[in-house]
This record gives structure tokens, C-alpha cells and sequence, in this order.
């Protein structure tokens, strides 16, 4: 008897779900009409009421009272998935947190099945935690009780880029090596794999994938490394203060710079620190934008306003950051050169982890056929060029970039399950 299955993306960044039924596989309407959603939830203040997606980055926007929380699948395999966090003066477990945004894919999967869906394969990085094995298993097991909780039977898993693959296998004439290059919000996994549409219905696919590494590093970081180069210095970050010219505290702009940290900055303690040091900073007027900052808690705001720039400067030479909710008329004008010599150094670590994987499945940069761009991050100007560098002679797939995963997952549950 065939079965229903589903493939979860729960990406950093953006999420999707995708449902194989019976040899159709497709992805679903998870907000409004579109098939993907930003990993993003709002527990409004009255009630703890909790919004998903756009919806909750509206909520977060429009200045309602409550907690707007993005980046949630960083926290899997680390101390922090365990302690919990404050949401609105109630303690709150991460892994509750998570499951209610999952919960909320599943439902409308469900819905549109007409079934409670039994079958998963849930994407995964290839490390969740870079350079901690231990931490890296603890991820996945936290993910798999997640699933069970959200009430699968079944549940397996697979790495995002090979998901990519598998997307981007169904239309293909013939047998191509790949490199698959999945550059996510939090990490940046790659894949080389034989593909072709005679190996899709394989069940096995272990003997066509010969290597996989991952670092990380992903759009999150570009966001950190621009906001740092070009906007917190507007914020004072760099200045500083006393008769011994100390430079301020920059844990602060760190933090500020970082989806998953910018709730920890709005203490009593670190805004007293902040209001003693501005009594004696040399650029009073910089630096009391930080202490506004964390007085209103526009921290995301700030973060939301970098994120727009890095997106403009896809295809904008340069673009005037406006940053209203500062001060009125307030903009700085950011470059395309500063955002390069920004993320340079995280884009080296990028293309080595991609020659890594070369160098695993024991093939030459010429040997490969086709590159594989699946993540919202490849859409930066610095990384098309830098794998178009690196594979000259390949051919270069980008469409689709946001729901490959979803769609491959499915593909891969549709092997796994659809005969159980």
C-alpha cells in the first residue's frame, strides 16, 4: 500500500514542507501562497499568543508588545536548547518553541492531504555545530524527539544539499557529477553526487554521493560581518570614552549583530552600563543610539534594516541604509565594496570547505559537470563569481533556491516511505 510522506526544510532562514503522495510531489502553501515561510515566531505580550512567518516579522514590525524571536534552529546541540529563554516574563523551552513552529508547517500539510502525515525525512546541515561531534548528534536527536512530538511515526533524515540534489535530479537527461552548493542563514553545506532521473526511485543512494562537508557560516554571518563593517559604527561601535581613551565595550554590537542574541541585551544591567559609559563618551551622539537601541529594544528592527541592505546590494552598486526609527531622515550610505571586504574572509572559508569536498570524493574542479546553488545566501554577487571562478567549464543551476530542500526532502520520503 503506498503512503503519504513529507520532507521538513526547517532552514535557519526560511522554512518549507513538501508532500509526496503517490508519486505526486509538491510543495505546500504554508503562508498565504507561498510554498516557503521565514523561520520566525512573535509571542504577543497579551496572552503569549504566538504568530508564524511573515505574519510574526509583521507583528515584530508594526511595534506590538511581545517577543519576536528568528534563527531558532541555531540553538539545536547547544547549552541554550536546554536552558530555555524568557518569553514574555514566562520560562519557556526552546524545544516547545521549535515544535510550535514545525506544528504549524504539519498542520497545513496535513490539511492539505486530508490526513494526519505519518512519514518524515527532516533536513539537516551536515554540522549542525562545526568541530563538535558530540554536539552535532545531540542536534539531530533533539530534531528527531521534536518530529515524534509533532506526532510522526516514522521519521528519517537526510543532509540538505544531497535534498538539493535530488530537486534538481527529476528534470535531468543523463548522468552529471555535482557539486551541490547550499548556503543557508546558518551554514553552508556542499555535496558531491552522480545524478541522473534513472536514480531517482533508488532507495540507496549511498553509493552516488561521494563526499559531503560543512561549515558554520551562512547568511546570518554576512549579515553580522556588514552590520559590523557599516552600520554599528553608527551606533558609536569603535568609539571611545574616559580620560584613558578605552575603547567601548563591543560585546554589545556583537550581540546586536546576531538574530539569536539580540534578546539577551534588553537587561536592566547592560543598559545601566551603557547609560554610565555614555556620560563619558567622546561621540555622545553615536553612542546614546546603542542606549536607545536597547531602551526600545529595536534590536531586530536594526538587524531587519541590515538584512535589507545586504538583499540591495545584490544588485545596487551602493544603497542609502535608512534608519528612520533612530532618527528621523537618518540614512548611511553602505557600498558594495564595503559589503565584499566585509564577508571576504567568510567567503574564503566557504570555498574551502568547497574544495574539502573535492578533495573527500577524490575528483579535480574539472571533473564536475554541474554546480548546484540552492540557499537564499547564493544570490550574493561575491559568491556567484567565486564558483563560477572556482568551475568555469560547469554549468551553474540556481533556480528554485529557496524550495529545493523542500521538494528533494519529499523526493527522498517518497523512497524511504511510499511503500509502507
Amino acid at each position: 500500500m503506498t503512503s503519504i510522506s513529507c520532507g521538513i526544510d526547517f532552514g535557519t532562514s526560511n522554512s518549507s514542507i513538501a508532500i509526496a503522495n503517490q508519486g505526486n510531489v509538491h510543495l505546500v502553501q504554508v503562508e498565504g501562497s507561498s510554498t516557503t515561510t521565514p523561520s520566525a515566531m512573535f509571542f504577543l505580550r497579551k496572552g503569549n499568543v504566538p504568530f508564524y512567518g511573515r505574519a510574526a516579522v509583521n507583528m515584530f514590525l508594526e511595534r506590538n508588545p511581545g517577543r519576536f524571536m528568528r534563527s531558532l534552529k541555531r540553538v539545536l546541540g547547544t547549552p541554550v536548547m536546554r536552558q530555555g529563554t524568557m518569553v514574555n516574563g514566562e520560562l519557556m523551552r526552546f524545544n516547545e518553541i521549535i515544535i510550535s513552529f514545525l506544528q504549524n508547517l504539519k498542520d497545513k500539510a496535513d490539511a492539505e492531504a486530508g490526513q494526519e502525515i505519518e512519514n518524515v525525512v527532516m533536513g539537516r546541515p551536515v554540522h549542525f555545530v562545526d568541530n563538535d561531534s558530540a554536539a552535532d548528534v545531540r542536534a539531530e536527536a533533539e530534531l528527531k524527539e521534536i518530529a515524534k512530538q509533532l506526532g510522526f511515526k516514522n521519521i528519517d533524515f537526510q543532509f540538505e544539499p544531497i535534498a538539493a540534489a535530488f530537486a534538481h535530479e527529476v528534470n535531468m537527461l543523463g548522468e552529471k557529477l555535482a557539486i551541490v552548493v547550499d548556503l543557508g542563514g546558518g551554514t553552508s553545506d556542499f555535496t558531491v553526487i552522480r545524478l541522473s532521473n534513472k536514480y531517482i526511485h533508488k532507495a540507496d543512494r549511498a553509493s552516488d554521493i561521494l563526499a559531503n562537508t560543512g561549515i558554520r557560516v551562512g547568511g546570518n554571518d554576512f549579515d553580522k560581518d556588514l552590520s559590523l563593517a557599516a552600520i554599528m559604527p553608527e551606533l558609536g561601535y569603535r568609539t571611545t570614552y574616559g580620560a584613558k581613551n578605552l575603547e567601548v565595550p563591543l560585546y554589545h554590537y556583537f550581540d546586536l549583530s546576531e538574530w539569536s542574541k539580540v534578546n539577551f541585551l534588553y537587561t536592566t544591567k547592560i543598559i545601566s552600563q551603557t547609560k554610565q559609559i555614555l556620560f563619558e563618551a567622546h561621540d555622545k551622539t553615536r553612542y546614546k543610539r546603542l542606549l536607545q537601541v536597547l531602551e526600545q529594544e529595536t534590536g531586530h528592527t536594526l538587524l531587519a534594516a541590515t538584512e535589507e541592505t545586504k538583499i540591495a546590494l545584490t544588485s545596487q552598486s551602493e544603497y542609502d541604509a535608512p534608519f528612520d526609527f533612530l532618527e528621523d531622515g537618518l540614512t548611511t550610505k553602505v557600498t558594495r565594496e564595503q559589503f565584499d571586504e566585509a564577508i571576504f574572509q567568510k567567503i574564503e572559508k566557504i570555498s574551502n570547505s568547497a574544495m574539502q569536498c573535492l578533495a573527500d570524493a577524490g575528483v579535480q574542479k574539472e571533473d564536475i559537470d554541474l554546480v548546484i546553488l540552492t540557499g537564499g545566501s547564493t544570490e550574493v554577487p561575491l559568491i556567484q563569481s567565486e564558483f563560477k571562478k572556482l568551475f568555469p567549464n560547469a554549468a551553474l543551476a540556481d533556480e528554485n533556491k529557496l524550495s529545493s530542500v523542500g521538494l528533494g526532502l519529499a523526493y527522498d520520503s517518497q523512497n524511504k516511505f511510499g511503500r509502507i
